[in-house]
């Protein structure tokens, strides 16, 4: 089944007031989200809140069936959780990683993962690599197998950087993961929602996404993937009385499932709206939203790189709905601004998002635009206009 564009926009509100191309960033809420989460909103205002959740309970596990459906996983390993840093650093942190043991990490690696890598090896002793990149920009398996020692304890890698289009090789290098026995950590944050993911078929022990960016569903929310016989192999980094129950003065006991990484409170407003969002996703199909996300973008590139002045920056032997690019004259900050008062959205990636990237390419700022499968050839013409159009100015 192809895309109905005119329906998607149809059920899409923000269509009508914005061309939006700031989906990496959080994408266009379609109308079944946003009624959903006010529905939850006036069932608390009549009932109370904790009578609306027991009201809403199969609402709820709808939104665990959903991103089990998304993933090809089973609900009980999943767990809800505030955003996808929250989610990773839940998984990251719960690894009993210890003095001497390595971190395998690609050179695209987003600023808040890295960071934890930083603070662990601070506090544990562990190192920290990234594997070099190939030809095209992204993790290179042959490099990356040539890494592997007994010492190797984690590869964690994000899917899809937030500074470019770059799609990392995620099931090849699940391949090496299972084949050395590395539990193999994988940032969905950016690829969850315009592309297929399945956790049996990339070899992910662990995968973190949320809910805002491509899966076009609420903010704060996030979720978390770890496999079922993996689970023992994580410690929560802290327990509460959703995670665990407390059976006797000195002992409790931890949930047999992924909700051992939950907290007590939710905003279930948001949790009923991230698994209709899910929904909604799967009802276009990933594999038909994927494909025209991808024209979409590449289609974008090609326009973009016709603009005297412009340079597009994307890397990857697969590329996906993020185009990333810089424009001679004002700094980018400046020119997504100039964007914004006509009504036009990007997002703007600056060097201490994904460092070692940008500096291995003298990079300090690149321009975001991130298509979905709502937007239109003619939004995409609106906007390499304005951009001309401003470069012109700049120019003069």
């Amino acid at each position: 089944m192809s895309i109905d564009v005119a329906q998607a926009r149809a059920d899409t509100p923000g269509c009508r007031e914005v061309l939006h191309l700031n989906n990496a960033g959080a994408a266009l809420m379609p109308n079944c989200v946003v009624e959903a989460q006010i529905a939850h909103i006036r069932r608390e205002a009549r009932l109370g809140g904790y009578e609306a959740k027991e009201a809403a309970e199969r609402e709820i596990e709808r939104t665990y069936n959903a991103i089990a459906r998304l993933l090809n996983c089973t609900p009980a390993e999943i767990a809800l959780v505030e955003n996808a840093t929250v989610a990773w650093d839940l998984a990251f942190h719960g690894m009993d990683l210890r003095e001497g043991d390595r971190i395998l990490t690609c050179d695209a690696e987003y600023g808040s993962n890295y960071i934890a890598f930083l603070q662990a090896r601070e506090r544990k002793g562990v190192s920290v690599e990234a594997v070099p990149s190939d030809a095209n920009g992204q993790l290179d398996i042959g490099a990356l197998e040539g890494m592997i020692d007994g010492r190797v304890k984690l590869i964690a890698v994000t899917h899809v950087p937030t500074n470019g289009g770059l799609v990392n090789p995620a099931v090849e290098i699940g391949r090496i993961a299972r084949a050395h026995g590395i539990p193999f950590l994988l940032d969905a944050c950016q690829s969850a929602g315009q592309m297929p993911l399945d956790v049996d078929a990339i070899g992910c022990d662990m995968l973190s996404a949320t809910g805002r960016k491509f899966l076009r569903g609420p903010r704060g929310t996030g979720f978390l993937y770890v496999r079922r016989d993996f689970m023992e192999r994580l410690d929560p980094p802290f327990l509460d009385i959703r995670a665990a129950r407390w059976t006797g003065p000195d002992t409790y006991e931890m949930r047999d499932d992924a909700r051992r990484f939950e907290n007590w409170e939710f905003n279930y407003a948001a949790v009923i709206g991230l698994g209709v969002a899910v929904d909604y996703a799967l009802s276009w199909g990933l594999e038909d939203i994927e494909a025209r996300v991808t024209w979409l973008a590449d289609t974008l590139r090609r326009r973009l790189g016709r603009i005297p002045g412009v340079n597009v920056a994307d890397l990857g032997a697969r590329q996906c709905g993020i185009v990333s690019f810089a424009v001679d004259g004002p700094p980018p900050a400046e020119t997504r601004q100039a964007l914004r008062r006509r009504g036009m959205h990007i997002s703007v990636s600056d060097r201490h998002s994904t460092l070692l990237d940008m500096d291995r390419r003298s990079l300090d700022a690149l321009m975001r635009a991130s298509v979905h499968y709502y937007n239109t050839e003619e939004e995409l013409d609106r906007f390499c206009e304005a951009i001309s159009e401003l470069r012109t100015q700049s120019a003069a």
